[in-house]
C-alpha cells in the first residue's frame, strides 16, 4: 500500500518564522484531520470509484489509438477520440457523440465501438441488455466516415456479438440463436443458420455453462480471407431445465433456461464451418464422442483449417485438432493429459504470421509455462521456465522476436509484465513497481497501457513504449492518474495493509493479509473477521486495489475489526501441486486451513480468540458456511452471499473438473457439504441470496435451510428477489452491506 503522508512544512526565512508560526500550526492541524468512511460514500455517492481509459483501440498506423471520451457540452453522449501515441495528447475527434443520430430513436449511446480492418467504417453498439455474466444483445449501426451515413445493421431485432469481417465488407451477429451476416455495401442480410431454437439448438453462441465455465460467450470466428465463417452448434434438447420465477406480477413469470447440474445431460456441440460463396455448410469431425466439450475453437494463420480444443468430461485429457475447413477431416495435433487431476483451458493458443509455428502453454512441469510448437504439434521448446506461474500470454512480436506476457514471477500476489525472446532467451522485466500490472498492448508490440495498482492505492494508467533490444520501456505519459480518488483517499482514517505469511500444524505455507483497527492499541483484544473466497486458482492475496470491498473492509477496521484474508491449498500462483492438491475432495483442505487461519488470529496478542467471524461470496460462502459448522468450535459469526451448499446443484464443468462427476465420487459431493454438517451449527449465521441467481440457484439456500430447520439449529436468512448472483441494481449494495455490517457490529 502507498502510504499517504502530509508534506512537513519547508523551513521559512528566520524573520518570517514568528509571524507563520500560528498559521502554520493552524493549516498542519486542519491538514491532519482525517474522517472515517461510510456506506453512504462507498455505494451511494461513488466517490472512491477509480476512472479508466476506456473504449480503447489501437489504430493500425502504429501512431493513434482511439478511446470513449464524455462528450464536453453533454457528458450522457461519448465522442471517439484519436490520440497521439508519442505524445499521449488529442489529435482529433474520429466521431462526434451528437453527430450520431438515427431518426426518432434520437442521439446513440454508444456502449461499444469497432473499427473495419481499414478503418473507414464503425460498427457501434447501443441499448446493450445484459443476458448472463458475458453475453448480452444489442442495437448495432454502422457508420461510414467518409460518408458520414449511419444505418442500422438489422431491422429483425437486437443483435448479438456483430463483428466486422477481416475485409470489412460484411457483418456476422447471431440473433435469436440463428447466425446470419450481412453485406455492408448493400445493407442485404443472408441467413446462415435456420434451425435456431430457444432451449433447444443454438448457432454461433454458446449455451450457458459453456459461456459461465470456459468464460466466453462468442460462438463464431471469421476466416482470416473473410470467406468463411466457422461456428459452434449446441443441441440442448436433453439438457434438463431449470425453472426460476420472477417476482412482481400478481401471478409470477418463469423463466426456464437449460442448466446441466453435476452427473446430468451436456449439450451435444459441433463446430461447423459456412462458405459464402458457394453457400455451403461443412461440419467438423470432432469424433463420435458427444459427452466431451470444444472449450476452444479458432482459424489458424491459414484459411484452410480450424483449431478446435477437445476435452473429456472428466476434463483430464485436452487434444488440439487441426480441422480441414473444405473437408471437415481432422488430426490430432497435440494432446495434455494429467491422469491425478485436470487440465486448465486458456485462452494462450497463439498461431504466428509464418504459418510453421505456435504458442501453447501447459502445467507439465508443475507451473503454468509457455511452449513454442511446430505447425504440426512437434519440436516444442520451453520459452519461460522457473518456479513460478506465467498469467496471461499478451502476444508475439515476431518481427522483433519477442514474446509479452505476465507472470507472478515475484511473488503470487503480484503481478509484473516481461518479455522472452522466441527462443527462451533474454528474458526481461518490463514493469519495475510493485504490485498489480494490467497491460494493454498495441498490435505492433510498440507501446502498451499499464493500469498499476497496489492494495490500497488505485489503478494508474500509463502509457509506455518498449524499446529495442534490451533497453525496456520507456513512460511516454500517465494517462489516467485518479488524483482526485486519491486525495479523497487521503483525507479518510486508514489502516496500512500488511502481508504476511504462516505455516500451518500441516507444515503448509500460506500467504495472507491483515488490517488493523485505526485506532490500534496493541494492549486491547479487537474481534477478527476472516475474508474467504478459496476457490480453486483464484487469490483474495493481491498487491492490488480492492475496490469497494477494500474500502468496506477499513470501514470495518474504523468500527475496531481485525480484517484478515489468507489463500488456502487450492488457489493460485504457486503452481500445480498447491493448486490441485484440493482435487477430489473440494472444500477439504481448505476449510481446514481456513480453520488454521482462525487458530493463527486467535494467537494473535492483540484479537479475541472468541470472536472470530468469517464473511465470503460465492465459493467464499460455501467456505463461511463450512466454517459455522464444520469449524463451529472455532468461528462466532459467519454471513454467506450467495454460497453453494451441495455441490450437487451446481453445474458440470466446473464441479466435475474438480469433484469428477457424483456416480464417480459420491462422497466427495457429500462428506464437504455445509448441508452434512448442519446439525453441527453453533454460532450466529446469517445466509443471503438473490432468488434470480442463474448461477449459484437460489435452491442452495433452501437446502441448507431445510437442513437447519431438521436440526432445530437457529440462523437468520435473506433473499433479494429477483437479484442475480451480483445481488446489485439502485440502492441493493447499499442495502446489503449495511445488513451485513450491522450484523458484524451486534453479533461479533
Amino acid at each position: 500500500m502507498t502510504a499517504f503522508r502530509i508534506a512537513a512544512p519547508r523551513r521559512a526565512p528566520l524573520l518570517l518564522w514568528a509571524a507563520l508560526s500560528c498559521l502554520l500550526f493552524v493549516s498542519a492541524a486542519h491538514a491532519q484531520q482525517k474522517r472515517d468512511l461510510t456506506l453512504e460514500d462507498i455505494w451511494a455517492k461513488r466517490d472512491f470509484f477509480p476512472a479508466s481509459v476506456e473504449g480503447v483501440q489501437w489504430l493500425k498506423d502504429g501512431r493513434h489509438y482511439t478511446s470513449l471520451v464524455p462528450a464536453a457540452g453533454n457528458p450522457q453522449v461519448q465522442d471517439i477520440v484519436r490520440f497521439d501515441i508519442a505524445t499521449g495528447q488529442p489529435v482529433g475527434t474520429v466521431v462526434t457523440g451528437e453527430s450520431l443520430r438515427a431518426g426518432p430513436a434520437g442521439l446513440l449511446e454508444v456502449d461499444e465501438y469497432a473499427f473495419s480492418a481499414d478503418e473507414t467504417k464503425l460498427l457501434l453498439a447501443t441499448a446493450l441488455e445484459p443476458i448472463y455474466r458475458r453475453s448480452n444483445k444489442a442495437e448495432y449501426f454502422l457508420y461510414d466516415l467518409k460518408t458520414k451515413k449511419l444505418m442500422p445493421l438489422s431491422k429483425g431485432g437486437k443483435q448479438q456479438y456483430a463483428a466486422f469481417s477481416p475485409d470489412g465488407d460484411r457483418v456476422a451477429f447471431v440473433r435469436q440463436n440463428n447466425l446470419f451476416y450481412v453485406d455492408v455495401t448493400s445493407g442485404q442480410e443472408h441467413r446462415v443458420t435456420e434451425d435456431g431454437v430457444v432451449n433447444q439448438r443454438i448457432n454461433g453462441a454458446l449455451d450457458w455453462v459453456y459461456e459461465e465455465e470456459f468464460e466466453f460467450a462468442i460462438g463464431f470466428a471469421w476466416s482470416p480471407d473473410g470467406a468463411r465463417l466457422a461456428y459452434y452448434t449446441f443441441d440442448e434438447s436433453r439438457v434438463p431445465q431449470y425453472n426460476m420465477q420472477k417476482w412482481g406480477k400478481l401471478y409470477p413469470d418463469n423463466y426456464e433456461y437449460k442448466y446441466p447440474k453435476a452427473g446430468e445431460i451436456n449439450s451435444a456441440v459441433g463446430v461447423s464451418v459456412f462458405d459464402l460463396v458457394s453457400n455451403k455448410t461443412v461440419k467438423l469431425d470432432v469424433g463420435p464422442e458427444t459427452n466431451q466439450y470444444l472449450p476452444r475453437m479458432k482459424w489458424t494463420s491459414s484459411g484452410a483449417t480450424v483449431a478446435v480444443q477437445r476435452l473429456n468430461r472428466l476434463q483430464n485429457k485436452l487434444e488440439l485438432l487441426h480441422c480441414d475447413a473444405t473437408t471437415g477431416q481432422s488430426r490430432v495435433v497435440l494432446t495434455e493429459a494429467d491422469p491425478k487431476a485436470y487440465v486448465e483451458v486458456t485462452n494462450d493458443l497463439t498461431y504466428l504470421r509464418d504459418g510453421k509455428r505456435f504458442v501453447w502453454s501447459s502445467e507439465r512441469d508443475g507451473y503454468k509455462h509457455f511452449y513454442l510448437y511446430t505447425l504440426d504439434g512437434k519440436a516444442p521448446q520451453q520459452l519461460t521456465k522457473g518456479a513460478w506461474d506465467v498469467d496471461q500470454l499478451l502476444g508475439v512480436d515476431e518481427t522483433a522476436g519477442w514474446l509479452y506476457y505476465t507472470s507472478a514471477e515475484v511473488h503470487p500476489r503480484e503481478r509484473q509484465l516481461y518479455r522472452v525472446r522466441l527462443n527462451g532467451q533474454s528474458k526481461q522485466r518490463l514493469t519495475t513497481a510493485a504490485g498489480w500490472h494490467s497491460i494493454d498492448i498495441s498490435p505492433a508490440f510498440s507501446y502498451y497501457f499499464d493500469a498499476a495498482s497496489t492494495f490500497g492505492s488505485p489503478p494508474v494508467t500509463s502509457l509506455y513504449e518498449t524499446q529495442p533490444g534490451g533497453k525496456g520501456a520507456k513512460l511516454v505519459k500517465v494517462l489516467e492518474a485518479n488524483q482526485e480518488v486519491q486525495q479523497k483517499l487521503a483525507g479518510l482514517n486508514l489502516s496500512p495493509v500488511e502481508f504476511f505469511d504462516f505455516t500451518t500444524t500441516e507444515n503448509v505455507r500460506l500467504n495472507g493479509w491483515r488490517l488493523k483497527p485505526t485506532t490500534f492499541d496493541p494492549a486491547k483484544k479487537y474481534p477478527c473477521l476472516l475474508y474467504v473466497y478459496g476457490g480453486p486458482g483464484s487469490q483474495t492475496v493481491e498487491d492490488k486495489w480492492g475496490g469497494p470491498n477494500y474500502l468496506w473492509f477499513q470501514h470495518l477496521a474504523e468500527q475496531g475489526y481485525v480484517i484478515i484474508s489468507v489463500d488456502n491449498r487450492g488457489t493460485g500462483g504457486r503452481g500445480t501441486a498447491f493448486k490441485k492438491s484440493t482435487y477430489a475432495n473440494l472444500g477439504k483442505l481448505e476449510i481446514a486451513d481456513q480453520i488454521e487461519t482462525a487458530k493463527y488470529a486467535a494467537a494473535l496478542p492483540y484479537v479475541d480468540p472468541a470472536r472470530i467471524g468469517m464473511w465470503g461470496w460465492s465459493f467464499g460462502g460455501y467456505m463461511t458456511a463450512l466454517a459455522l459448522t464444520k469449524g463451529a468450535d472455532v468461528f462466532k459469526t459467519g454471513v454467506a452471499v450467495a454460497p453453494v451448499t451441495n455441490w450437487r446443484f451446481y453445474d458440470t464443468i466446473y464441479t466435475e473438473r474438480f469433484l469428477k462427476t457424483p456416480q464417480e465420487n459420491p462422497a466427495g459431493y457429500d462428506e464437504n457439504s455445509p448441508v452434512s454438517f448442519a446439525d453441527r451449527l453453533k454460532g450466529n449465521f446469517l445466509m443471503i441470496h438473490g432468488t434470480g441467481d442463474d448461477n449459484v440457484h437460489f435452491q442452495n439456500a433452501v437446502a441448507l435451510e431445510e437442513a437447519f430447520i431438521r436440526a432445530n439449529k437457529q440462523f437468520r436468512s435473506f433473499y433479494y428477489p429477483n437479484r442475480n448472483h451480483g445481488i446489485y441494481g439502485g440502492v441493493t449494495r447499499l442495502h446489503l452491506y449495511r445488513m451485513m455490517t450491522d450484523y458484524f457490529l451486534k453479533n461479533l
